[in-house]
């Protein structure tokens, strides 16, 4: 037996928490009764409607997405602009983990596995995220230790990053950091508290997966020690 949110979850309809709102919201029926609990659990042979049509769990999936700028982390867009899924070919639903903006290029995982993908976003986790970002003006090294140390956000202070120069041009630098956490536009953010707007940015590592040997717009599958390890993670097992 499972979770009957868990379960809607593993059959790709969205992550946990939006299937506890679905839950709620008195669109799931199990056998035939809709069901508003979210403790019911449900066991094989019974049988399971979302918004009146019959779900069953698909196979999960898992693909690694060097995003290109001009996209969209989104499953869909009503403005018809192009989203990461449309970059994927794949039979199941998938989904963005996460988010990168439209702006910014680098790696992202989509899938339809909704646990993990929760499991993996949820801040106490921790995931390193490594960003490579050309910023306006030369970075000295008492703002770099504003960033390594935490800066003021309108959302909060910002946890301890790893920050390292990577070289400088004619008015602007280039700057490598990790961070553990994943605010909205977080990066960006930053750079604009310490003076230095970003000009590009790009997302080179998230946890153990890389961007090497993925051209912009490339996608490729998970390996199954790529997708056992995330699990790992997920369950705070590995750092």
């Amino acid at each position: 037996m499972e979770r009957l949110q868990k379960f809607l979850a593993r059959s790709g309809i969205a992550s946990r928490r939006k299937c506890e709102e679905l839950i709620l919201a008195g669109r799931v029926m199990v056998n035939g009764e809709t069901v508003t609990e979210l403790g019911t659990r449900v066991q094989l042979g019974d049988v399971v409607w979302f918004d009146g049509k019959p779900v069953a769990p698909e196979r999960l999936e898992y693909y690694l997405l060097n995003k290109p700028a001009d996209v969209i982390c989104a499953v869909s867009d009503h403005r018809g602009q192009k989203t990461v899924v449309d970059l994927v070919a794949s039979p199941v639903r998938l989904f963005p983990v996460g988010r990168l903006d439209r702006d910014t290029t680098g790696i992202i995982i989509l899938t339809n596995d909704g646990a993990m993908a929760h499991s993996l976003m949820h801040p106490r986790f921790e995931v390193d995220k490594v960003y490579k970002a050309e910023v306006e003006g030369e970075v000295t090294e008492d703002e770099l230790d504003r960033l390594r140390n935490g800066v003021q956000l309108e959302d909060g202070l910002t946890r301890p990053a790893v920050v390292l120069l990577m070289g400088k041009r004619s008015g602007g630098s280039f700057v490598e950091i990790t961070l553990h956490e994943g605010r909205k536009r977080q990066v960006r953010r930053m750079f604009d508290a310490i003076g230095h707007p970003v000009w590009k940015l790009h997302r080179k590592r998230y946890a153990m997966l890389t961007d090497v040997g993925l051209a912009p717009g490339g996608s490729r599958p998970l390996k199954e020690k790529e997708v056992a390890a995330l699990r790992k993670l997920a369950k705070g097992e590995i750092s």
